[in-house]
This record gives C-alpha cells, structure tokens and sequence, in this order.
C-alpha cells in the first residue's frame, strides 16, 4: 500500500490504461470494472484513462457496432476513421458518430462527397466486397468484414494506381463458460495499373482466453504475401477472395497440427503438476495427507 499511495495521477492514468488495453477479446468491461475498483472512486484518472484506452482497444479489435437505424454495422478500425470519434461505414454510404466507452453508435450522418469513392474505384471496391461477404459468411458465421480504400480514392480511370484494406473480423465471446476468442484478420491489396499486378500481403491474429479455475491465452500472428494479374472488378475479386481462403485455411490447418502436436508434457509444463491421485492438492486440509501428519508427528507439533 505504501507504493501505491506515492504514484501520482500520472502514473494511476498510465497504470490503468495499461490493463484496459491488454484486455482480452470481449473483456474489457470486465477489467475496466476491476480498474475502477482499484482506484478506490477517482473517477477523474479513471475517466481520462478510458477516454484514451477505450478508442485503441475497439480500433486493435476492430469492434463491429450496429447504426443507430439499424441499417447496417460499422467496424472500428483505423481504416474506416474519418475524423474524431467518426467511422465510414462504404456499404450504406453513412458516417456513425461512436461512443468509445460505451461501445455504441450513438449517431449517424451521410457520408460526404469528400468521404465517398470515384465511380471507378467504387466498382472494384464493390465488387470485393459482395465476394468478402459471401466467404466471410461461410468461414465465419459469426464474423464481420468491410472493404476500404486507403489510396487513390479519387482515380477515375485506368492508368493509375489504387489500394484497398479487406478486414475481417470475428469473435464469440461465452463468459459464463470462461472462454472469449477473436479472429481477425487485415489484408492490404495493391492495384498497380503499370505492371498490370495485385500484390496482397496479409496480417492474421487469433486470440482466445480460458480462465476457469486458472488463465491461459493465446496470441498467435501470421503475415503472409501474394500476388495476381490485374484484371476486371468481377475477375480481380474471384482471384483475390481465392488467395485470401487459401491464406486463412492454410493458417488455421497449421494452428490444428500445433495443438495435435501439443504432448502432454507440454501442459504439465504450464501449471503446477498434480499429485498421483490427479486431484487438486487440498490445501484447505493438509492434515489428511500423509506426508504432513509424519511431519507434524516428528516435529512435535499440535501437541
């Protein structure tokens, strides 16, 4: 207690924003709970930690939020960022105002000429997205996606080069069987209208988290690069969805041959091992072991 009452409000901020954005997938109202608790009521450092905290850790996470309209969901991401606490949603053409803290859209507005795509760009981008969805709604019942142009938003013909992001986005969360996971998954695709190419590079991370009766965690990350021929919105988007499929089944076909491989041994290295009678050590009541009752027998004690 001593070292907590000299760190300043500084250094409490720092301190509490630090759990809130290693929060596991899903879990970050649960931890900002614990936060709170420990901060013993100063709502003034816990409100300033959440306020920065809050928009790294739904943007890492790429949260989905549902409009206020109900017409459609916006992914927070740095990509689909088009000002303070402001995020483009392409598919509906609308910009959802988000409250960080609170995880909801609390507004929504057209998206202005200024946000919106050339007709050109636009029909590659569209054409990528309906073929994202289609496999993201095979590979991930559960999954969100969105397709954005982070380059060339305003070319309005061939001869120049564009770049699109795909993001994919996944979680199920089941606190009350102690178990939360996330996918996701950033693919950056580059028009290059010169060399008639489409080089794809790819970054892959799966999360997940146990914690009943302990707390283990996963993190794994992938990259990966590849690429195509520059052809028609249609064609470019069947062979890109293609190389993203064969990509993520490769990674995850690799994920299952590492927990098959995973002996025993490699458990018993992660926690304490149990005794032979594979039960939990009662330490609650040590008398009934036998090792203890001689030890206490020999060194005189309870006498």
């Amino acid at each position: 207690m001593a070292d907590e009452e000299t760190l300043n409000p500084k250094q409490k901020k720092e301190i509490a924003k630090w759990f809130l954005l290693n929060a596991p997938a899903g879990e970050i109202h649960y931890v900002a709970k614990d936060v709170k608790a420990i901060l013993e009521g100063d709502e003034e450092v816990y409100d300033s930690a959440a306020s920065e905290a809050f928009p790294v850790y739904n943007k890492s996470h790429m949260i989905c939020l549902d409009l206020p309209d109900r017409s459609g969901e916006v992914i927070l991401t740095s990509f689909s960022e088009v000002g303070e606490n402001k995020y483009l949603d392409p598919r509906t053409a609308q910009v959802a105002i988000v409250d960080h803290v609170k995880q909801v859209c609390t507004d929504v507005r057209p998206a202005s000429d200024e946000e919106l795509l050339s007709p050109y760009i636009e029909e590659f981008r569209c054409a990528l997205d309906a073929e994202v969805i289609k496999y993201v709604s095979e590979a991930y019942p559960k999954g969100f996606c969105s397709v954005y142009c982070t380059n060339g938003k305003d070319v309005d013909g061939p001869g120049s080069d564009f770049e699109f992001v795909v993001v994919i986005s996944a979680a199920r969360h089941s606190p009350q069987n102690f178990c939360n996971g996330s996918w996701r998954s950033i693919w950056n695709i580059d028009f290059k209208d010169e060399e008639q190419i489409v080089e794809v590079g790819g970054k892959l991370q799966v999360g997940a988290h146990y914690f009943e009766e302990g707390n283990v965690q996963l993190d794994s990350q992938h990259e990966c690069n590849d690429s195509t021929i520059f052809q028609s919105p249609e064609d470019s988007a069947t062979t890109l969805i293609s190389i993203i499929r064969h990509h993520e089944t490769e990674y995850l076909a690799s994920l299952e041959a590492s927990y098959l491989n995973l002996s025993d041994t490699t458990f018993k290295d992660l926690r304490r091992k149990l005794p032979v009678t594979r039960t939990l050590f009662p330490w609650h009541n040590t008398l009934q072991i036998s090792l203890t009752r001689d030890l206490s027998k020999e060194l005189g004690v309870n006498k």
